[in-house]
């Protein structure tokens, strides 16, 4: 038995300002599911990471904004940028932004996926410099690059139902465990805390959504994160049988790890959409993240295509067929 492959050029956007400009494969005949392209989402990571950090009210940040507000209005129908002022553990205040694209809005049958914009404003995980902002390249721009290739596909060919992106802010911006400021409970997530207490919508919901988290490091690894596990359980084994199916076992592995406080925490808890979280686990390091998380060494150096591709065709597999 083996699988037909029909390749079918299409010229779309990719690095430059024409409508049209790149080119998508369609991999499986039977479904219709584009290609993955890694360089373009590596593209994508690198063009945030050139911001420079981009920890909530930066300058980084604020001309990371405005890249991601004109590409995903390139590529989506609908993006709704939602503001709102946070105050974090430091006592100071912030203007947040969440990004909110949509794909064939008007259909009540849809999936949301997300990932957190900002970066970490201290390298709180170095050895030095740690009160230094970090870049960020995978924890932070990988899940933004990974979904940005997906909404530049979900431009030239949508999937059978809707899809929403959404991109969360501040949700690096949580208390250093030495931080000389009183103990600020859920310091953490603000800007998906937020989205979830003032849906961008009223009566929104999805199916089911899913969060990329530092989806780009070399050898990675996704377990099944404990979250997860307890509240969308079904989704995590449809999403970790279609990564094997598809050849990536060595990615998504058949285990259980801890539970973690992530932006699906509080989609989970606030709102009605079971949602799990793919971020990267490794057992062999001490905070059992990336061995660069929250240092000075996650930058481009620690991006890696394969990854890339593993996740964001697993990904679109799921889109496409509806699941």
């Amino acid at each position: 038995m083996f699988l037909r492959i029909a390749v079918i050029f299409v010229f779309v956007i990719f690095g430059c300002n024409s409508k049209k400009d790149s080119q998508i494969q369609i991999v499986d005949r039977a479904s219709f599911v584009p290609k993955f392209n890694s360089d373009s989402a590596y593209y994508f990571i690198e063009k945030q990471v050139q911001f420079g950090p981009r920890y909530t009210g930066s300058e980084g940040w604020r001309e990371c904004s405005f890249f991601l507000e004109e590409r995903l209005n390139q590529y989506a129908d609908t993006v709704l940028v939602q503001r709102a002022r946070i105050t974090t553990y430091d006592q100071k205040e912030h203007l947040i932004k969440n990004f909110i694209a949509s794909f064939s809005p008007e259909k009540k049958n849809r999936i949301v996926f997300f990932a957190h914009w900002d970066t970490r404003p201290v390298a709180d995980y170095d050895i030095a410099n740690k009160e230094d902002p970090i870049l960020g390249a995978n924890d932070g721009g990988s899940g933004v690059g990974l979904l940005l290739e997906m909404a530049r596909i979900f431009n030239i060919r949508k999937p059978k139902i809707g899809i929403d992106i959404i991109f969360f802010d501040a949700e690096d911006y949580g208390q250093p465990e030495n931080s000389k400021f009183p103990l600020m409970e859920d310091s953490w997530c603000l800007g998906s805390q937020y989205w979830a207490k003032n849906l961008h919508k009223a009566n929104y919901s999805a199916r089911y959504g899913i969060l990329v988290d530092m989806v780009a490091g070399e050898n990675a690894t996704f377990y099944q994160e404990g979250v997860s596990a307890f509240y969308a359980s079904d989704i995590l084994d449809k999403v970790w049988k279609t990564g094997h199916r598809l050849g990536y076992a060595d990615y998504f592995i058949y285990e259980k790890s801890p539970e973690i406080i992530d932006d699906h925490y509080y989609v989970n808890k606030l709102t009605d959409i079971p949602t799990i979280d793919v971020i990267e686990f490794d057992p062999n390091t001490k905070n059992h993240f990336n061995k660069h998380w929250h240092t000075h060494k996650d930058n481009m150096d620690n991006i890696n295509k394969n990854t890339l591709k593993a996740v964001g065709q697993t990904l679109l597999h799921v889109a496409y067929n509806g699941y």
